[in-house]
């Protein structure tokens, strides 16, 4: 457990998820471009993972950093592709 709540116990998924939906909330509020409503603590791994795997990063060192144990978790299921990575890794393989 990485925080405590008010009384002393450990927070959980539900306190993080309640946490995120205040913070979407109020963000949506302000900003122009809103966030998705459902934004979770999971939702920002699977971010980071795609974003360190569109940045060029090694699939083992990535699959580490994520700490899976099968580098197919990684690729398929957290290591998300966009059509525009796909355009922009043929361009670079045709020049």
């Amino acid at each position: 457990f990485l925080f405590l709540n008010r009384n002393g116990l450990p927070k959980v998924a539900v306190n993080y998820e309640s946490m995120f939906r205040g913070l979407v909330r109020k963000y949506n509020k302000t900003q122009k471009v809103a966030l998705p409503k459902v934004m979770t603590p999971h939702t920002l791994r699977h971010t980071f993972c795609t974003t360190l795997a569109n940045a060029g990063m090694n699939p083992k060192a990535l699959q580490y950093i994520m700490g899976h144990s099968n580098i197919n978790m990684t690729l398929n299921y957290y290591a998300h592709t966009t059509s525009e990575t796909s355009i922009t890794e043929m361009k670079r393989l045709i020049a």
